[in-house]
């Protein structure tokens, strides 16, 4: 199985508040067989999310306009839901709870997903 196989069948939820960058990884992650759930572009959609679907994995923007995207982290890691951070932050941004999770620059590429999410 190569690593972008991982996401056949999979539901990938996209949380990312720029347009062109939530499109564009939306587009990727279907076209390697994911269904995507969202783009959610701020922490309140993204929770309502969660609630209404069953999510296998998901990829999160750490910063969303005027606020950080670890209140979902929280969530998804409290529901043992694999997430990486793509992001153009490095290490430092991270709050220590979340150190563990796996970050993808940005732009971010399926194989690096696929990597982060599912090793």
């Amino acid at each position: 199985m190569t690593e972008t196989q991982h996401f056949s069948g999979k539901r990938l939820l996209l949380v990312e508040d720029d347009y062109f960058i939530a499109r564009d990884t939306a587009r990727l992650l279907t076209a390697e067989g994911a269904e995507v759930v969202g783009p959610a572009s701020n922490v309140a959609r993204a929770l309502e999310l969660i609630d209404a679907h069953q999510i296998d994995a998901a990829v999160l923007d750490v910063h969303l306009g005027s606020e950080m995207v670890f209140p979902v982290a929280e969530v998804l890691a409290a529901r043992g839901v694999p997430h990486v951070f793509a992001t153009g932050y490095d290490q430092a941004a991270i709050p220590a709870q979340h150190a563990n999770v796996k970050r993808c620059e940005k732009p971010v590429e399926a194989s690096a997903l696929a990597k982060a999410l599912f090793g």
